[in-house]
């Protein structure tokens, strides 16, 4: 017990400190969470930001603008495709190119994969730190299988490197259709699982309806993006606002929460799964009316040099708004690279999300904003 001058407007003013991580089951990856209770009621959380400190940013300003790309695999290790592809698309607006239609679709296939497995690892685990340890098997077995396509297709599971800077390196395999039609019902089949044994289940209701809510106005003020964003009711998603590729030829819908919460959070990555289903069909459909000798990369010199200037693209990454600021002086390297990575908004608004609840609603909420720890590395 102790005193602290700042921990104000309670009864008492005793309360207990609790360090939560970085090296604990419920903490996803090196975070840690300063934690001040009364009971078993959270009072105050100082979430620590950037703890790994590997400078990756300031890392991209000695490396060529190809060599950058294996860093941004580690920004978030769930869905490490979409990282490559957020960096690859703002650099090609550097350049003034557009990317042929072929790469454009297969990069759109493996980027919905790679939400699909971002999304079952977050719903997997959530289910875990609530005690329900069923549903991650459904899941983890299905994301191995999309792991299994990624290492098929470039050698690698986690860490793709996926891409190159004006296209892509290989064309899809011939049997990609077939392992896509194993795969697909599949993965249908887990999201049901998933569904039957969580969503209306007394205990899981309990456990995340209405714990750590928070409204559309104060998601948007802290800067939310993604799922976290649309679990509160905001309609936002830069695959149909800002379309880039060819999301704008898709049909596919935009899931939706109403308060925010816990149950919220969990109800949009299930539904985006399947929609993420409905953009792959369309893509590889597509994809098969192009003719097979169809170009994959656009016309980039070997050494990428850009003119000079700046740019910021982003795109819709399974946690958000993930985009990339690059400064060019001419050279071939970056003269600056920032990065705007969504887990950072969502993870410093953690302290106003957990205030007043209980401690084991911490574990809920965190688990629930799929905070993943390098990409808050500054």
């Amino acid at each position: 017990m102790f005193q602290d001058s700042s921990l104000s407007g309670h009864s008492t003013g005793d309360y207990v400190k609790i360090n939560i991580g970085p090296s604990h089951p419920a903490m996803h990856g090196t975070l840690r969470v300063v934690a001040w209770t009364d009971g078993e009621t959270v009072i105050k959380a100082d979430p620590e930001i950037g703890y790994l400190h590997r400078g990756v940013e300031k890392m991209g300003e000695s490396l060529t603008y190809h060599q950058f790309i294996p860093l941004t695999d580690r920004l978030n290790y769930c869905s490490a495709i979409c990282n490559n592809v957020a960096y690859e698309i703002a650099v090609e607006k550097l350049l003034g190119i557009e990317i042929p239609e072929k790469a454009q679709l297969i990069r759109i296939i493996m980027m919905e994969l790679a939400r699909i497995a971002d999304h079952q690892v977050c719903v997997g685990i959530l289910g875990v730190d609530l005690g329900a340890f069923t549903p991650f098997f459904y899941l983890i077995i299905q994301r191995e299988e999309i792991y299994e396509i990624f290492e098929w297709y470039n050698g690698a599971r986690l860490t793709n490197t996926f891409g190159r800077i004006g296209g892509v390196e290989a064309d899809l395999p011939d049997d990609f259709e077939q392992r896509w039609k194993e795969l697909r019902p599949n993965l249908l089949k887990a999201i049901d699982e998933t569904d039957k044994l969580l969503t209306h289940n007394r205990i899981w209701m309990d456990r995340t309806i209405g714990v750590t809510a928070f409204s559309p106005e104060d998601a948007l003020n802290w800067g939310f993006t993604g799922p976290c964003l649309r679990a509160c009711g905001v309609k936002r998603d830069l695959r149909k606002d800002e379309p880039y590729y060819m999301y704008d030829k898709f049909a596919f819908e935009i899931p939706v929460g109403r308060h925010g919460d816990v149950f919220d959070r969990y109800m949009v990555r299930m539904r985006e799964m399947e929609e993420s289903i409905k953009i792959i069909d369309q893509a590889y459909k597509m994809y098969k009316e192009l003719p097979p000798d169809a170009p994959l990369m656009a016309k980039v010199p070997k050494v990428i040099k850009p003119p000079e200037g700046e740019v910021y693209r982003a795109i819709e990454s399974p946690n958000g708004e993930l985009g990339f600021f690059i400064k060019s002086d001419g050279s071939d390297k970056p003269y600056r690279i920032k990065i705007r990575p969504p887990c950072y908004m969502v993870y410093q608004a953690f302290p106003e999300m957990v205030k007043g609840e209980m401690i084991a609603d911490l574990i809920a909420c965190l688990s629930s904003l799929n905070v993943i720890a390098g990409e808050l590395d500054r």
